[in-house]
């Protein structure tokens, strides 16, 4: 293809890329193709799908992978936040090693199940009482469905583009496969727009569920006084506020709640707090989590054969309580401010339309300028040009997540590393200015 139109046709330019990719891929594309003739599509994860095919990992090692092909790239998706640890983190490895040698499957309680969750009590100050599971998925879930038995309404509302997991979304499109609430969908960032949503149907509303910073969608943070005003209708109206801190419970010791002074009635936990194995958390207070008390004469039912995996609570023990410490969570989000602004100051001296939001850790590249508040704001930027985005600084050595421009940073990620992010972003720039800056 001529260089020159790659440089001046954003979907020439992605074509290009994509050819380069599967060329300098032939083991990814046998894993695809191998997989096919099982897996729908080849794949059993949506989210990390990209075209041609995607890249099959090998190995990974601190904050580095390396593909079947042996191209080694700096991981700065951090598994959508639950890779915190990096790759094979030594103190969690030598707690799974000692499990190992204790046993797993015990088919009954352990200590570990009381110490991962006063671990979680400890750091989160909605948390008086929280049960485990498996995911963020089944938190949200969960904790949706407390709402509804305590409260007795039927509805929840949510905020649109909105992701609660694999079974409670709020998308452009209706998911087919959410569970089938009764919902209300509100303007994200919207503080009018929603308290006028919320006062119309207080007497059916269950539940209010809100990112306070939407993650995978954009990492896009909801401005305090917005929550504030969620935090105040609801408690007038006796609806439950739940807080999704599945990706951002991670951007201060106590996420989001903590740093904002705003305390939700449940909150929903998962990815890191299981040491980067599966896992997910649901909570707050103690008179909404009493239910479950199976001591009860009618208690809540709420079983799952690995709620309680010996692995995963003590490698979350090891994690949250040796690794990923109070301080280590203010010197990691620190250290993803300081490179946002870094970017962010690359992007404006190129004088590209390409901007970088998030707050701490976790951070997500837009093709657009101008303020992003909502989904719908982030909506309006070019797709393609995230896309190529994503396939020239996997080219360069830098992964991210496929096509949204998601990263999350993980506690082995060096200045080093930060640097070559960098490097690759002003390469992009460059290469790609005549896209960028019209």
């Amino acid at each position: 293809m001529d260089q020159m139109l790659a440089n001046t046709d954003a979907a020439a330019a992605l074509e290009e890329a994509q050819a380069l990719y599967a060329a300098a891929h032939p083991q990814s594309r046998r894993v695809h193709e191998a997989a096919l003739s099982s897996l729908p599509g080849g794949n059993t994860r949506t989210g990390i799908f990209f075209d041609p095919f995607p890249v099959a990992w090998a190995r990974g090692e601190g904050a580095t992978l390396w593909d079947e092909d042996g191209h080694r790239r700096i991981d700065f998706l951090g598994e959508a936040t639950a890779g915190i640890y990096g790759h094979s983190h030594p103190v969690i490895r030598a707690a799974i090693e000692a499990q190992l040698d204790r046993g797993w499957n015990f088919g009954g309680h352990t200590a570990m199940e009381g110490e991962l969750a006063a671990l979680l009590c400890a750091r989160f100050p909605s948390l008086e009482r929280v049960r485990l599971c498996n995911s963020g998925s089944e938190a949200n879930t969960f904790a949706v469905q407390t709402a509804r038995v305590v409260t007795g309404r039927p509805a929840v509302l949510g905020f649109a583009g909105c992701y609660h997991g694999g079974f409670l979304t709020f998308t452009a499109r209706d998911n087919p496969l959410n569970v089938p609430f009764e919902t209300v969908v509100a303007p994200y960032n919207d503080a009018e727009a929603t308290r006028r949503l919320i006062d119309a149907h207080a007497d059916r509303l269950a539940a209010v569920i809100v990112e306070p910073m939407i993650g995978g969608g954009g990492c896009i943070p909801a401005e305090r006084d917005f929550l504030l005003m969620l935090r105040e209708r609801t408690a007038q109206h006796g609806i439950v506020l739940i807080f999704d801190e599945v990706m951002t419970s991670r951007l201060s010791p106590g996420g989001l709640q903590a740093r904002h002074g705003i305390t939700p009635d449940l909150t929903a936990l998962g990815k890191y707090i299981g040491g980067g194995l599966t896992a997910g958390a649901f909570g707050g207070r103690a008179e909404l989590m009493q239910g479950f008390d199976p001591r009860q004469a009618v208690p809540l039912q709420h079983s799952g054969t690995y709620n309680n995996n010996v692995f995963t609570l003590a490698a979350g023990i090891a994690g949250l309580g040796q690794v990923y410490t109070p301080e280590a969570a203010l010197a990691l989000n620190a250290r993803g401010d300081a490179l946002r602004g870094r970017l962010n100051a690359r992007c404006r001296e190129a004088g590209a339309a390409l901007q970088v939001t998030g707050l701490g850790s976790m951070l997500a590249f837009h093709a657009r300028r101008g303020e992003i508040r909502s989904p719908a704001d982030a909506a309006e930027g070019d797709a393609t040009l995230r896309a190529l985005l994503f396939y020239d600084l996997l080219e360069r050595g830098i992964y991210t997540m496929p096509k949204r421009g998601f990263m999350a940073l993980s506690l082995p990620l060096t200045e080093d590393d930060h640097d070559a992010l960098d490097a690759a972003l002003q390469d992009f720039l460059q290469a790609r200015r005549s896209l960028l800056c019209r």
